[in-house]
């Protein structure tokens, strides 16, 4: 009777654990889900789907025209950023039974990212501040509408480089994954394969001035498959690894 009595309060521990580990997993799917939903608008629809490559007149009047729409792709893209913060938080804490190191520094480069990114968004914000009548008339149209598509180069420069530490974030998730013992091994190697991509991204658009080809956009998959599998309710982890 003494040792079952003594044995219920380790249960209870590690029950608490795992209801803990799984709040982390779904916080983290959520979280990764919303963020493909709000980047899905803002990027393709009311950033780049208001620009003209090459064309600084054009784009300054698309943007212009709307105006309410650029507005909304920016607060997504903000509120993206701040979902990065909590995704960092939550996929630290499911990896965290693995390795604490290693999951934390997936971590930090996941914060750094979300960091580089908020500072490629402010790009967007001085692009809107151009638009009013007064910025056209102070600086002249032509000079205006030049800045314009400058700050939108801009920011996918900034957001260029900001994908190195995010494609390094991936790297290290997967890689810990991989080892954890309660990711499937197929899906961390998927993360993984995504973070080379975006570090690979990363570093050939300064290289070569960002004409080559993004391979990331093929290699998110492992992303939207690690999303799914967080939100779908992993299943229940090895006793070592709840308790180590």
């Amino acid at each position: 009777m003494t040792s079952v009595r003594a044995a219920l309060p380790h249960e209870g521990v590690a029950a608490a654990q795992d209801q803990s580990w799984r709040r982390a997993c779904l916080v983290a799917g959520v979280g990764l889900l919303l963020m493909a939903a709000l980047a899905a608008f803002a990027i393709p629809v009311a950033v780049d789907g208001l620009v003209t490559p090459g064309d600084a007149t054009q784009t300054a009047r698309d943007l212009t025209d709307s105006a309410g729409a650029f507005r909304l792709g920016i607060v997504s893209l903000v509120l993206v950023a701040a979902l990065d913060v909590v995704v960092a938080w939550a996929l630290y804490a499911v990896l965290l039974p693995a390795d604490r190191a290693i999951s934390m520094l997936a971590a930090m480069f996941r914060l750094g990212y979300a960091g580089v990114f908020l500072v490629a968004v402010a790009q967007l914000v001085g692009v809107l501040r151009l638009l009013d009548a007064d910025s056209a008339a102070a600086l002249g149209a032509d000079q205006r509408d030049a800045q314009v598509l400058l700050g939108v180069e801009a920011f996918h420069d900034i957001w260029d480089i900001g994908l190195f530490f995010f494609g390094l974030h991936l790297l290290a998730f997967g890689t810990l994954a991989f080892r954890s013992g309660f990711v499937p091994r197929s899906l961390a190697v998927l993360v993984a394969v995504a973070g080379f991509g975006y570090a690979f991204d990363s570093v050939a658009a300064v290289l070569s001035g960002g004409s080559l080809q993004k391979i990331g956009a093929f290699t998110f998959i492992g992303e939207l498959l690690l999303a799914i599998w967080l939100v779908a309710g992993p299943g229940r982890r090895q006793r070592q690894g709840l308790t180590r």
